[in-house]
């Protein structure tokens, strides 16, 4: 699907609209994700600060799209495990970066030959309009070469 397409309906896709998660910008290869969130009356908790589910929402789908549209079909690839971590309020806008390199991509090549499983694991984190982490989030990815 093109980046920008893909964008567009995620941002109008209604479990991430109605949190009030978006993609603030996509490279063209998948390679790069910002994800951004503000803060509204229907995002906030009962403190007044932002939502844990919707922090963890901000990391849900982004690391297997990338790695599927990195990959090809040649490969099965599905969210494993995911842990959050939650280190101060989350207030304001907030923001998740995900990036995917080259080396990644040949470490998950060679890991996965003879239809071997793989399972990287990455790390995000979640930054407030100040630069400070508000959440650290790990996830495992599955990675198997298909028949």
């Amino acid at each position: 699907m093109h980046h920008k397409l893909f964008k567009l309906l995620f941002n109008f896709y209604p479990p991430y609209l109605f949190t009030g998660i978006k993609i603030a910008h996509i490279s063209q290869d998948y390679r790069q994700i910002t994800v951004t969130m503000k803060l509204h009356f229907y995002n906030k908790n009962y403190v007044g600060t932002h939502f844990g589910g919707s922090l963890f929402s901000m990391t849900d789908p982004f690391l297997m799209t990338m790695l599927i549209n990195n990959l090809g079909k040649d490969y099965l690839v599905w969210d494993q495990d995911s842990c959050i971590k939650f280190l101060k309020p989350g207030r304001g806008t907030v923001k998740a970066e995900f990036k995917i390199t080259e080396e990644l991509l040949n470490e998950i090549k060679e890991n996965t030959k003879d239809k071997k499983k793989y399972f990287p694991k990455f790390e995000t984190d979640i930054i407030d309009e100040k630069g400070i982490v508000v959440a650290k989030v790990t996830k495992t990815i599955y990675v198997k070469r298909k028949n």
